[in-house]
């Protein structure tokens, strides 16, 4: 299983803490945390804690108000 990314962001969005195994742009990796963050958000408590967006599987975890996030290849999981 090959980790492409690590993030910690608390219940309002904000990334405490952004760790990268590859090169992407700062660009890409606002909009890349953007919409990954505002997808894990959404999802309630009965659902999965698997999502599929781009080319990776995000696992996620809440842990009191923090969610923790990492990004996995498409076909790893």
């Amino acid at each position: 299983m090959t980790i492409r990314f690590v993030l910690f962001v608390n219940k309002q969005g904000q990334t405490r803490l952004a760790q990268y195994y590859e090169h992407l742009s700062l660009d890409e990796r606002r909009a890349l945390e953007g919409e990954i963050v505002r997808k894990c958000l959404a999802r309630t408590d009965q659902q999965c804690s698997f999502v599929e967006h781009r080319n990776y599987k995000v696992v996620y975890r809440r842990y009191a108000s923090l969610f923790f996030l990492v990004g996995v290849d498409n076909d790893e999981v």
